[in-house]
């Protein structure tokens, strides 16, 4: 069995090549150094290199993050703090209710992570550990099972879903309950 993959040594050239651009009398140049030395062209060369790297660059994705880390909520102020923000601007939030010692929880968090780089400006996400905050958070987010995942709108609890089966059937209910509420 093959693996197709890029040349690592185009890549990197192409990562540490700096172009610098040079007037001298009537011609311009174009000096590139990079892996393999300095070149330098005339400008009408310069023009073809300009264009094939436009195409290049074409297929690259907007820069996004790849994962948003969801940020944790230590007690009771800091969610009243934090839903009330949240209502003043009329955005949910989504709450990941966890304990460090759970297997699922822990296999789940990256890739809530990855969906909220996927609702960055839509929603806000949070994460609680059940073993590290006062009990009174733990009761007033009624956590009975875990991991649970809740989303909040309008300073109360809208939908939740109790992840106890395989993560991406988790990750597919957590957006579908997202789009709702979006």
């Amino acid at each position: 069995m093959s693996v197709l993959a890029p040349n690592s040594h185009i890549v990197w050239r192409e990562l540490n090549q700096r172009d610098i651009l040079v007037q001298q009398s009537s011609s311009v140049y174009l000096f590139r150094s990079g892996v393999f030395g300095i070149g330098y062209y005339k400008k009408e060369e310069w023009k073809k290199i300009g264009r094939r790297n436009l195409r290049v660059k074409a297929f690259w994705p907007e820069s996004r993050p790849a994962a948003v880390e969801m940020e944790p909520i230590k007690d009771c102020d800091q969610l009243d703090q934090i839903l009330l923000h949240a209502k003043e601007i009329s955005q949910p939030i989504l709450i990941d209710w966890m304990a460090n010692w759970c297997r699922k929880c822990i296999y789940l968090k990256p890739k809530l992570e990855k969906l909220g780089a996927e609702y960055d400006t839509k929603i806000k996400f949070y994460c609680v550990d059940v073993n590290n905050v006062p009990q009174a958070l733990v009761k007033r987010g009624n956590i009975s099972k875990m991991p649970t995942i809740q989303v909040w709108k309008d300073g109360e609890m809208k939908e939740e879903v109790i992840g106890g089966h395989k993560a991406w059937l988790v990750i597919d209910e957590v957006r579908a309950m997202i789009q709702k509420f979006v």
